[in-house]
């Protein structure tokens, strides 16, 4: 825990006790308003309570019954301590829920910032809610940054990193881990914006994935200029899903299998082969991937680049420490793959590289 929130955490300390001290001499204090008026007025139990509770509460509603001289002085008496008492306690209250509201934003923002291998998100419109519920149902742990506060309040109420601000800024993509994240996705309306965004991110941190969302062919130029890895334009992709429909409705419907391959207990999956690795130095045929892990190998990325994938790789294809293999099969055996075969001995399934493509 960090010095600021360890001090902040003893400074309540003190605030806790004053708050439960003062508590309990006002329900000290209204059992002897109870009893003063039973014993001045000779009033029942339940109309000394009452008594006693409209005057330190100051309601203001009539006496229960018209009082003695001696209840007078009494009723003085007893709300010039109370109701400065009832007060103290109020405001103590008070600024121990609004400490309590600000340490637990600054935890928050605290472990946003120290995230590790993370998404970030830029941008929660229609398409970013749809990429948001994607990645969260795929397990990826993500921080949504947007300027709209209620948007940030409803996210962070259902459980949802989130933090409000301009993407734009440097000190708004450093509060969510820019620099230990594993990609960006900038979905911004401008694309001006989502252009400097890239820039800005690229500079913080030069290995990151960043996925930018573009509506013309100059701003998808332009963004890879500031360094993007991808440029997606949802109206060109929605126009070629469309075509593709029209033109090679089986291929369609073949892929709409593949993409929501994990209804059907199958995953694709890439996985990296780390240095050291079983599968590392074997051909397809050696690593018998069919027969023994029960999967299909789809393609293999050589280096960093689109033009090194190698689609429907051969029997005597060599797998090499470093590769990415695009693999097809089920959950549990796509599973054992990453554990047992494309590790190296001294990792464990947390150490995976997953790079995007």
């Amino acid at each position: 825990m960090p010095a600021a929130s360890r001090w902040q955490l003893r400074d309540r300390t003190p605030q806790r006790r004053e708050i439960t001290y003062s508590t309990l001499f006002l329900t000290v204090w209204m059992g002897v308003g109870t009893a003063g008026y039973a014993m001045l007025e000779g009033w029942g139990l339940l109309d000394s309570l009452y008594m006693a509770f409209i005057t330190l509460s100051t309601i203001g509603f009539t006496e229960v019954r018209e009082l003695s001289n001696e209840g007078r002085i009494f009723t003085i008496f007893f709300a010039s301590i109370g109701i400065g008492s009832l007060a103290y306690v109020a405001a103590r209250w008070a600024r121990l829920l609004v400490a309590g509201t600000l340490i637990r934003n600054r935890r928050r923002m605290y472990r946003i910032k120290n995230m590790q291998n993370h998404y970030i998100i830029c941008g929660y419109g229609r398409v970013g809610k749809d990429v948001t519920d994607m990645l969260m149902g795929a397990g990826k742990s993500l921080v949504v940054l947007d300027k709209n506060e209620d948007i940030i309040e409803r996210l962070t109420a259902n459980g949802i990193n989130a933090i409000s601000g301009d993407a734009t800024q440097d000190s708004a993509l450093l509060s969510v881990g820019i620099k230990n994240a594993t990609g960006l996705i900038v979905l911004l309306p401008d694309d001006a914006q989502n252009v400097y965004v890239t820039l800005v991110a690229r500079e913080n941190n030069p290995e990151l994935f960043i996925l930018a969302r573009a509506s013309d062919t100059v701003s998808r130029r332009r963004m890879l200029q500031a360094g993007a890895s991808k440029v997606v334009s949802p109206v060109q992709v929605g126009a070629e899903r469309i075509a593709q429909m029209v033109l090679r409705p089986h291929v369609d419907q073949f892929m709409s299998y593949v993409l929501q391959a994990d209804d059907l207990g199958l995953s694709m999956e890439q996985v990296l082969i780390e240095e050291g690795a079983p599968l590392a130095g074997k051909t397809l045929r050696e690593a018998d991937f069919r027969q023994f892990w029960k999967t299909i190998v789809i393609a293999i990325l050589k280096g960093d680049n689109d033009q090194d994938m190698h689609f429907y790789p051969g029997p005597d294809d060599l797998i090499e420490a470093g590769n990415i293999l695009i693999v097809l099969g089920s959950i549990e055996m796509i599973g054992k793959l990453i554990n047992e075969g494309c590790l190296s001995p001294h990792k464990t399934s947390s150490n995976i590289l997953r790079k995007s493509l």
